[in-house]
C-alpha cells in the first residue's frame, strides 16, 4: 500500500488543535497508509496526543511552528508576516515534497496567497479557484467553483475554473464528460455580466467542453449540471446561504416532536418524521462535504470551513487523500493543454 503523507495546520481554524488533533486520530483509524506532519505548537499538540492509540501515534509527527496566522488578519499583511507560521511551515512541506498534500482551517486570503507564492500555478492559470462538491437530489455531485479565492474574476478566469472542475468532476467523480454551466441571473444569453457572457461564448467554441449553458441560483441542488462555474463573490455567498439553510432546516428537524406539553401520540409521530426526513436530507449536512480545493495550483491545498468540527475536518483530510490519490493537479493540467493551448 502506498504511504500518503499530508501536512496539517493544526493551529488554523476557530478551535486549532481542539478539532484539527482529533479528526487526524480519526483519518489515521480510516486509513491504514496515511501519516500525518501536525504543524504547530508542540506542547499543545502533545498534550492532545496523550490518550491516544500508540499506533496511530507512530503515524504522527509534530512540526514545531512558532505562531498562527489570525482568522482576521488581512491577508496581504499575514503573507508578509509568515515566516513561522503554522500555515506557511505546513505548505513549506509540500513544496520540499515532505508532503504531497496540505490541509488548513485558517485564513483563507492568506492561505490563497501563500499557497499561489510557494507551489506557484499552473500553467495556464492565472489565480487559483476554490471548489467544493455539493450533492445533489439525483444522488450524483455538482462541482461548484469559485468559492471566495477571486472576488472579481474576468472571462477567461471564468473560463479556467470551468476547465479545472471539468478536469474534477471526470478523474474524482467519473463522470464522463462532464456538462459544463454557468450560474447566471437567468437562461438568456443576453442576461448577465459581460464576463460570464464572454466566458459563455468561449466555452461554447471550445470542442473540449460539454457547455450547456447558464444555470440560475434555484437549480444549485436539482444536478442539472455537473459542474457550476460563478465568481468568487457570488460562489461564497451562495455557498453560506445554502449551508445556513440547510443547518436551520437541519435544527428545525432535531426539535421535531419534542415538547412535554404533546400527545405521546404526537410526540412518537414527530420522532418517526423527524427520523425519514432526517435520512432523506441528512447529506446535505454541510460537515458532510466540508474542505474546498485549492484548484489550479503545482500542488493539493484543502481549505477547511474555520468554524469546522472534527467530523468536517477529518472529511477535509479525507478529500486531501483523495485529490492526491486521483493526481488531480496532473489531470487538471493535461486538460489544460488541451483546451487552452500555450501560445508560441
Amino acid at each position: 500500500m502506498t504511504r500518503l503523507t499530508l501536512a496539517i495546520d493544526a493551529m488554523g481554524g476557530d478551535f486549532g488543535p481542539c478539532v484539527t488533533v482529533p479528526a487526524a486520530l480519526q483519518a489515521l483509524a480510516s486509513t491504514p497508509s496515511l501519516y500525518l506532519l501536525l504543524v504547530g505548537d508542540p506542547d499543545i499538540i502533545t498534550s492532545l496526543l496523550a490518550k491516544a492509540d500508540s499506533a496511530l501515534v507512530a503515524r504522527l509527527q509534530i512540526i514545531p511552528a512558532e505562531s498562527v496566522i489570525a482568522n482576521d488578519a488581512k491577508p496581504s499583511q499575514a503573507i508578509r508576516q509568515s515566516r513561522g507560521t503554522s500555515m506557511r511551515i505546513a505548505l513549506e512541506q509540500v513544496k520540499a515534497g515532505q508532503a504531497q498534500a496540505c490541509i488548513s482551517a485558517g485564513n483563507t486570503g492568506a492561505l490563497m496567497g501563500l499557497a499561489k507564492l510557494l507551489l506557484k500555478p499552473l500553467d495556464g492559470i492565472d489565480r487559483p479557484a476554490l471548489m467544493t462538491v455539493l450533492p445533489n437530489q439525483r444522488q450524483g455531485k455538482t462541482v461548484v467553483l469559485d468559492l471566495g479565492a477571486n472576488v472579481d474574476s474576468d472571462s477567461a478566469m471564468l473560463v479556467q475554473f470551468a476547465v479545472m472542475g471539468a478536469a474534477m468532476a471526470e478523474c474524482v467523480l467519473g463522470i464522463p464528460q462532464p456538462r459544463v454551466a454557468l450560474l447566471n441571473i437567468g437562461q438568456e444569453e443576453t442576461k448577465g455580466l459581460e464576463s460570464i457572457r464572454e466566458a459563455a461564448s468561449l466555452l461554447r467554441s471550445s470542442p473540449e467542453m460539454n457547455f450547456i449553458g447558464y444555470v440560475e441560483g434555484n437549480d444549485l441542488l436539482t444536478g442539472k449540471t455537473d459542474v457550476l462555474v460563478c465568481d468568487g463573490f457570488v460562489g461564497n455567498v451562495t455557498l453560506k446561504t445554502l449551508e445556513g439553510v440547510v443547518r436551520m432546516f437541519l435544527s428545525l428537524l432535531k426539535s421535531s416532536g419534542e415538547g412535554k406539553k404533546k400527545a405521546w401520540w404526537l410526540r412518537w409521530l414527530g420522532r418517526l418524521l423527524q427520523k425519514r426526513l432526517a435520512s432523506r436530507f441528512g447529506h446535505l449536512n454541510p460537515d458532510q462535504y466540508n474542505g474546498a480545493c485549492l484548484l489550479g495550483l503545482r500542488g493539493t491545498v484543502i481549505k477547511s470551513h474555520g468554524a469546522a468540527n472534527q467530523r468536517a475536518f477529518t472529511v477535509a483530510i479525507q478529500q486531501a487523500e483523495q485529490a492526491v490519490q486521483r493526481q488531480l493537479s496532473k489531470q487538471i493540467a493535461l486538460r489544460l493543454d488541451a483546451v487552452l493551448p500555450k501560445s508560441d
